[in-house]
């Protein structure tokens, strides 16, 4: 999860590229503009109809947007905070570190001893093979082949 100024940052993009595909599509689907002496009247066309849906679209996507950055805005820490909560708070956080680190450490001993068992469970392994083929050579060479 981005802490909350990355959220905030995400979101005012979001809404920067709400805004430039709403005027994108008002200029891909803005009716002709008319001109003097050439008057041309009529009901509403079906791309009038789309263009309206897709003002409505937008803005519903730009005031769900702002509603977003305000509530991150309203999330963020004051200014007001004191110095003692922040150095209260960095020790706090300094003691889970330094706790994190034991338990850290506590796996990485218990590992390297789990390490070393699997290490000498197979030598052992490896020196009863060389021995069975050791055998199996002797074996053979007591009854050599007639």
């Amino acid at each position: 999860m981005a802490d909350r100024l990355t959220q905030l940052q995400d979101t005012i993009n979001t809404q920067a590229d709400h805004f430039c595909n709403s005027i994108g599509i008002l200029q891909q689907h803005a009716p002709p503009s008319k001109f003097p002496g050439f008057d041309r009247s009529g009901s509403q066309t079906p791309q009038q109809q789309q263009q309206e849906d897709y003002a409505h679209l937008f803005a519903t996507l730009i005031t769900r947007c702002a509603k977003d950055i305000d509530v991150l805005i309203e999330s963020l820490p004051n200014e007001d905070t004191s110095t003692d909560n922040q150095v209260t708070s960095l020790r706090r956080l300094e003691q889970d570190n330094k706790e994190a680190g034991e338990r850290l450490e506590e796996v990485v001993r218990r590992g390297e001893a789990l390490l070393e068992q699997i290490q000498a469970a197979l030598a052992d392994i490896a020196q009863s093979q060389l021995d069975m083929q050791h055998l199996q050579g002797e074996n053979s060479n007591a009854n050599p082949p007639t």
